[in-house]
């Protein structure tokens, strides 16, 4: 059976915590800033899990 490639899309986004958990980085932080405030631009820093809903099909494409 042949190994399971890495998405390498993915993998650059998304990354696995010590504890095995899939975090990424809040959208809305690239662009048009000058208009949000200080405090929503703040809270985009933080990370953010991966939905359950999609953490199956995301394990799969890193390989895990």
């Amino acid at each position: 059976m042949p190994k399971i490639k890495t998405r390498k899309g993915i993998a650059k986004r998304i990354r696995v915590t010590s504890t095995g958990k899939l975090v990424r980085s809040s959208s809305w932080k690239s662009h048009l800033l000058e208009h949000k405030s200080k405090k929503r631009k703040r809270k985009y820093e933080d990370k953010q899990p991966v939905d359950k809903a999609d953490r199956k099909a995301v394990r799969r494409a890193l390989g895990i």
